[in-house]
């Protein structure tokens, strides 16, 4: 079966609280991380939360990457969307983890947009 896409969601956890923290830092990283995975930036927004936190998504020509962070906790959420072959999800997750001197990190793959066999409905 084939896929438009493929979105990781991941759970960055052990991470430096005072990186999660410094708005600055998390949008370099995640463009960073887009053009570690081969993607091409088109837009970035990201917002600073009072008293701490970090939300952001940089759009690519490929989709997209989003983030949210819990500094008090050490956790950060990510996702990473991509469609085509060219660009390597798993690169850009990979990359923030490092960035984010995170202990470990858990991750689940979804293939988005499937097509080339029926898809079976359940009647709700």
């Amino acid at each position: 079966m084939n896929a438009l896409g493929r979105h990781i969601l991941a759970e960055i956890y052990g991470c430096d609280s005072n990186i999660l923290n410094d708005r600055n830092y998390i949008e370099k990283s995640m463009v960073d991380a887009a053009l570690a995975a081969g993607a091409e930036v088109r837009e970035v927004a990201f917002h600073k939360f009072s008293p701490q936190g970090v939300s952001g998504v940089v759009v690519i020509s490929e989709s997209h990457l989003t983030i949210h962070t819990w500094p008090e906790l050490g956790y950060a959420a990510v996702d990473v969307f991509t469609c085509g072959d060219t660009v390597n999800p798993w690169d850009a997750c990979n990359y923030l983890t490092n960035k984010f001197k995170a202990k470990h990190m858990t991750a689940t793959e979804v293939k988005r947009g499937l097509f080339g066999e029926p898809v079976k409905v359940a009647n709700l």
